[in-house]
């Protein structure tokens, strides 16, 4: 399989990992904040699957010590700042625009591909960059 299509399969699977858990949240909040709630449980969720696949079997980066897989850890979730800021303005974008669950996770799919077609190019350059 290739490195793209594991990648791809990968971002498939964070993607339906990240709005299993918000549609979760959603159902068992009362909150008036359960939109917001949702979102970042499940952007946490996506990151912490998206970041062990993409480790091993996308960047094949074997576990340093912990320091050094902290920087990693950072930098990787520091990547992921602008790409997620792009995934949520695309979701509650298309929420506003057409108040509809159907539109949130529309533009939340649409959001996810847009972001982690970018974040590949960054994490290849700054997190798991080979040392010559």
């Amino acid at each position: 399989m290739t490195v793209a299509t594991r990648y791809l399969l990968f971002a498939m699977l964070s993607i339906v990992a990240n709005l299993a858990v918000q549609k979760l949240v959603i159902e068992v909040s009362t909150s008036q904040a359960a939109l917001m709630v949702s979102m970042i449980s499940g952007t946490a969720a996506g990151f912490v699957i998206k970041y062990v696949l993409d480790k091993r079997w996308i960047f094949n980066d074997r576990y340093a010590a912990s320091t050094a897989e902290l920087k990693k850890i950072v930098l990787y979730g520091t990547s992921g700042v602008a790409t997620t800021a792009l995934f949520w303005a695309t979701e509650l974008s298309f929420f506003h625009i057409w108040q509809s669950d159907l539109a949130k996770y529309g533009g939340a799919g649409l959001g996810l591909a847009v972001g982690y077609a970018s974040k590949y190019a960054l994490d290849k350059s700054f997190v798991f960059r080979k040392v010559a």
